[in-house]
C-alpha cells in the first residue's frame, strides 16, 4: 500500500437494519478526505467480490432528495451484498461527482434555471466528472481483494478503475429509481455520460 496516497485509520462493527457490516476508515493524505470500505463476509477468501464504488450524496442520502438516484442505488447495493452475504461498498467523500457540496448546490441552482447536470458543471468551471478512483485501488489492495464484480451503470468508472490496475471480473447492472424530479438527471447520465440504464 502506498502510504503517501491513503492511510488506514481503524475498523469496527457496523450493525444495520440490512446486515451486520464491518466498516473500515481511510484518510486520503493530500486532501484529508475520509473514505469508507463497508464489508460483509470474508472478502479475502473470495475470488471475485461483489463491489459498489459509491460517492457520498448528502442531499439524497441524508435529506432524501428526489433530484438523483444515489440513495436508491446505495440501498440496492447494500441489499444485494446482504443477500449474497459477501461484498464491499467503497463510500467515497466525492460529493457532486467530486465538485463538493457547496458547488453541488450552486449546480442545482443552475439546473433550476434549465441547465442539465453536465452544463451546470461546465458553467461553474468543472469537468462533467471530477472524481478520481486511485484511492479505491489502494483500499482494494489493503483489503486483499483480488478481483471485483462491479455494481455500476457507468462504463467510465470501469475504465478509470482498470487504469489503476483494478481487475474487474464483470459488471453487475443496477436498477434506478425514476421520478418527475430526476428524469432529466437520469436522461443526461444516459445521453451525455454514457450510463447503461
Amino acid at each position: 500500500m502506498q502510504q503517501d496516497i491513503i492511510k488506514f485509520v481503524e475498523a469496527s462493527e457496523l450493525p444495520s437494519e440490512i446486515a451486520n457490516f464491518k466498516v473500515h476508515a481511510f484518510t486520503e493524505k493530500q486532501s484529508e478526505k475520509d473514505h469508507l470500505a463497508i464489508t460483509l463476509g470474508d472478502i479475502k477468501l473470495t475470488d471475485s467480490v461483489l463491489t459498489r464504488i459509491h460517492s457520498q450524496c448528502i442531499t439524497g442520502e441524508s435529506f432524501f432528495s428526489l433530484r438523483c438516484d444515489c440513495r436508491f442505488q446505495l440501498t440496492e447495493s447494500l441489499n444485494q451484498i446482504a443477500k449474497k452475504e459477501l461484498g464491499v461498498i467503497f463510500y467515497l467523500q466525492q460529493e457532486g461527482r467530486g465538485i463538493g457540496l457547496s458547488n453541488k448546490i450552486r449546480a442545482y441552482n443552475l439546473q433550476d434555471k434549465g441547465l442539465d447536470t453536465v452544463e451546470a458543471n461546465h458553467q461553474l468551471g468543472f469537468e462533467e466528472d471530477e472524481r478520481s478512483y486511485e484511492t479505491v485501488s489502494e483500499m482494494i489492495n489493503f483489503l486483499g481483494i483480488k478481483k471485483i464484480d462491479l455494481m455500476t451503470n457507468n462504463p467510465k468508472k470501469i475504465d478509470a478503475l482498470k487504469s489503476f490496475g483494478v481487475i474487474i471480473n464483470q459488471r453487475v447492472p443496477l436498477s434506478t429509481n425514476t421520478n418527475k424530479y430526476n428524469q432529466k438527471y437520469i436522461s443526461t447520465k444516459i445521453k451525455k455520460l454514457g450510463h447503461l440504464l
